[in-house]
């Protein structure tokens, strides 16, 4: 086994197998610290990417929105002293906040959402943010849509394409973990859409107005990197 770099020696290099060779150690690379908004859709997804065996990822739903959510991420990371300038930061920990705005609050969300998405980049965060909801990007794998709707257009079309009732029963552990799989084959399109978007809004610096968009798509990208072979 190769001698570990002195930067190394806070990331959990050596992690016990579980298994019938217990005496083998994996190296881990990868990690990702990806931090939701949502308590099942986001990190359910996100936990469902089939990653290699030198990749971490963990994924957690604190009930917790937009700017509230992000001071709260910030005082975990912190504690652990891994913001940027402190003793445990890594560069190569990726550290993301995964959040949304709704337009039926509009326009009370807007501060708070861009404020938001400021604070998360203000000090080395990675955002997926979503406008208007997480669903947008489930959407953009079938479609391309640059009007500007409400969540319930998008739960109206995932009710339909998935023969179920989404926004009462599209929330459970069991049926988000589905997801992945079922939109995997194409996730490209969802990518190049989201792209896409991003460039219709190109010259709109708020996030709150930038309806529809969403950022997810840098995230997936990111996991890709990290896919088994």
């Amino acid at each position: 086994m190769s001698k570990r770099k002195p930067k190394d020696q806070d990331k959990p290099w050596m992690r016990k197998v579980v298994g019938r060779d217990a005496a083998k150690t994996r190296t881990i690379r990868n990690i990702f610290l990806i931090y939701c908004e949502g308590a099942n859709t986001e990190p359910e997804y996100f936990k469902s990417f089939p990653v290699n065996t030198e990749t971490e990822v963990e994924a957690l739903g604190f009930g917790r929105s937009r700017l509230a959510l992000v001071k709260h991420i910030l005082k975990l990371v912190e504690a652990k002293e891994m913001l940027a300038n402190q003793r445990k930061y890594d560069p190569e920990r990726q550290i993301w906040c995964v959040f949304d705005r709704d337009e039926r609050y509009f326009p009370k969300e807007d501060k708070d959402f861009d404020a938001a998405v400021a604070l998360a980049l203000k000090k080395g965060l990675r955002v997926a943010w979503s406008n208007d909801c997480f669903e947008l990007w489930f959407y953009l794998h079938d479609h391309y849509i640059d009007s500007k709707v409400l969540r319930t257009h998008y739960y109206e079309y995932l009710s339909g394409e998935l023969k179920i009732d989404y926004e009462a029963d599209g929330k459970g552990k069991e049926f988000c973990r589905f997801m992945y799989g079922r939109l995997a084959d194409r996730q490209e399109k969802a990518i190049r859409n989201a792209v896409r978007l991003l460039r219709i809004h190109r010259e709109e610096p708020r996030p709150s107005r930038q309806n529809p968009s969403t950022t997810v798509h840098e995230l997936v990208i990111e996991l890709n990197k990290c896919l088994k072979r």
